[in-house]
């Protein structure tokens, strides 16, 4: 079987191995807590997931909402002669908290129907002491608590085992107790440094209820993403890294499970599907209505851009088989093309554009990174190598950038071969210019992400992976080149900068915004 014969820049374990030495081994698979799918066949992945005559190529599944239950904590004080009886805020009887919740209903009715991710709120409740909340049943429900902080009494929710996020009044009503106290009693606990573990500053918000947006979309992102099941095509890899070590630490950070396919029952599989005329015929009119998208051009051999969609089909039946969104492919670079007769980068274009995850390279020290995106934003995300930066300029490129990054419209395309092998199907996605663009540069120890904000300012076609982006940033070059850390990049259209800082807070990764320093 052919492989590389030399060292490749983009393959996280390329080498002079043969494809057999490359993957894993059994029984190091098993050690890090990975399943190997073996005895598989077109027919049972059909027979099995039942699949719906109309509509037999899978979607993806919806993500999982985000449960949040709101509190109102507020005083019922009594007067008392000669005495200072109340404490600060416009909230002080049981008819007063119940005209806060019915200001709270629309309030949370409009983020639920702006947002543009999963969430439910459950029904408001009204204690006086959070302490009333510890055995509701709506605390097994919930994955975070809304407090609305009017009362003094708030002081253990950070014990309840949830994400925690304050809302206080200031001028847009009753103004809260809280909006005076919340820094030096809560999260000082009368010191002066912030000590509780799990609830800092960035989990107040005051008054503007457009900002708990960002931060239920983060903690959605987050919720869909520790614990993701993801299909590893001949194995789980990690860029120039020891083979299990970042696995390991994937797992122990994001309890990822890795369900492995090799690439002997892939070939079987693919073999499979082209030998059944239903899938080809599928296949077929996937690929003619591909190029009915306006922008779409191909300049491959139709063959490979076919089979492109024979093998969406199948991956999209092992995902179903797991049950789960995400997908990788090892070293596809060599190994995959003589299995599938084609590359596996449009492939991974289609998912990624249909709303699944799909991943080049299976390098998971950047793969935990385009789930958590993914997840957070709801949209495609695009796994690239970056170059040196230089006159605020830095190129990304890959072959296997997703058309829909705006999450609706498809960018134009070119459908050319795969650039280091000359073969196969790959797409030059057309971003348009100017777009703002979110980047995530992760460590190679997996402890550190490195972000930063740019803007798409050229779409260049050199001979280098095919989909090309120029990034302009407001950094400072030296600044760029001296923190970065690890190789693979994560990008995504538009600025989701504080949505992933205030995701990897919650797992002890640290998040190294560049443009604010």
């Amino acid at each position: 079987m052919p492989h590389h014969s030399n060292q490749c820049h983009c393959c996280p374990q390329c080498t002079e191995k043969t494809p057999s030495e490359l993957d894993f081994s059994r029984r190091s698979f098993l050690a890090m807590g990975g399943v190997m799918l073996g005895g598989l066949s077109l027919s049972g992945l059909q027979t099995a997931l039942a699949a719906d005559a109309d509509n037999p190529v899978p979607p993806p599944k919806p993500r999982t909402p985000l449960v949040v239950k709101p509190v109102l904590v507020h005083d019922i004080p009594k007067p008392r002669d000669e005495w200072s009886w109340r404490n600060w805020g416009g909230i002080q009887s049981a008819e007063e908290a119940a005209a806060e919740v019915e200001r709270i209903k629309p309030e949370l009715a409009a983020i639920k129907q702006r947002a543009d991710y999963p969430v439910e709120f459950l029904d408001i409740s009204t204690v006086t002491n959070i302490s009333q909340m510890k055995e509701h049943p709506d605390m097994e429900k919930c994955d975070t608590i809304l407090l609305y902080g009017a009362g003094h009494n708030v002081n253990g929710v950070q014990n309840f085992g949830k994400d925690v996020i304050f809302f206080q009044r200031w001028k847009s009503g009753p103004v809260y107790l809280q909006y005076e106290i919340v820094s030096p009693r809560f999260l000082r606990q009368h010191t002066d440094a912030a000590v509780l573990p799990g609830i800092r500053h960035s989990d107040i918000v005051t008054d503007k209820t457009e900002e708990l947006d960002w931060r239920f979309r983060s903690l959605c992102g987050l919720k869909n993403t520790l614990g993701a099941k993801v299909v590893t095509i001949g194995g789980a890899g990690a860029w120039s890294q020891p083979g299990g070590v970042v696995q390991n630490r994937v797992k122990e950070t994001w309890k990822f499970e890795y369900h492995d396919v090799n690439y002997d029952e892939l070939g079987k599989l693919v073999d499979e599907a082209k030998a059944d005329e239903k899938v080809m015929a599928r296949a077929k009119k996937r690929a003619d209505d591909y190029l009915k998208i306006p922008g779409t051009k191909l300049e491959t051999k139709e063959d490979f851009f076919v089979l492109s969609f024979v093998l969406d089909e199948v991956f999209r039946m092992l995902m179903k088989r797991v049950d789960t969104n995400y997908i990788t492919v090892n070293s596809c670079m060599g190994t995959i093309m003589p299995k599938t007769k084609t590359t596996a980068c449009l492939t991974l274009t289609t998912l990624n554009d249909d709303g699944y995850l799909a991943f080049c390279e299976s390098d998971f020290v950047v793969i935990p990174s385009g789930v958590l995106l993914g997840n957070i934003i709801g949209k495609p995300v695009f796994l690239c190598n970056p170059t040196y930066p230089h006159d605020n300029i830095i190129t990304i490129s890959h072959c296997t950038a997703p058309r829909k990054m705006n999450g609706k419209n498809f960018d134009p395309v070119r459908i050319v071969t795969h650039y280091e092998s000359d073969y196969g199907a790959a797409p030059w996605v057309q971003a348009p210019l100017g777009t703002v663009t979110t980047h995530i540069a992760p460590a190679f120890n997996g402890d550190r992400w490195v972000g930063i904000k740019g803007k798409i300012v050229e779409v260049p076609f050199r001979p280098i992976c095919r989909t090309q982006f120029d990034i302009q940033y407001e950094v400072s070059d030296s600044l760029l080149a001296e923190r970065l850390p690890g190789f693979h990049w994560m990008t995504c259209y538009g600025d989701y900068r504080k949505e992933i800082g205030y995701a990897l807070r919650r797992v002890g990764v640290q998040w190294d915004n560049l443009d604010e320093v």
